[in-house]
């Protein structure tokens, strides 16, 4: 069964920059909080995936930003699997607002990384039967 991740959040002052909404950097972090929690719904902690020796690592993330968020706002950030190569993958996330508005919307591809040497490896049954 594919995992599809939820994860909600509130807009806090110290997101804010100085033109009155969250700060374009703060994004990818909310998006980065939004993967963990696929990967724990995915049931691939962390040391779970280095139980494999695997660990996985951020390579590109191609973001379009939709709607300013401001302080106070509910946001939902949602991640699902897109697609898998042999040994990088594509997670879709898109951040929405209480009022269904698209916030932002991004394809982040990752790479399975062998933890011991540290290069690109075929990604695990575990990870490729998620997509």
């Amino acid at each position: 069964m594919l995992v599809k991740a939820m994860l909600e959040l509130i807009v806090r002052s110290t997101e804010i920059d100085v033109n009155g909404h969250v700060n374009n950097a703060k994004y990818l972090e909310y998006l980065e909080w939004g993967r963990e929690e696929w990967y724990e719904q995915a049931g691939l902690h962390y040391d779970v995936l280095l139980a494999m020796g695997v660990q996985t690592v951020t390579v590109n993330i191609n973001i379009n930003y939709r709607k300013e968020c401001k302080q106070g706002d509910r946001l939902t950030v949602t991640t699902a699997p897109e697609r898998a190569g042999r040994s990088s993958y594509v997670l879709k996330q898109e951040i929405v607002n209480d009022r269904g508005e698209l916030c932002a919307d991004a394809l982040v591809t990752s790479v399975a990384m062998d933890s011991g040497t540290r290069k690109s490896r075929e990604l695990p049954t575990e990870l490729r039967s998620q997509f």
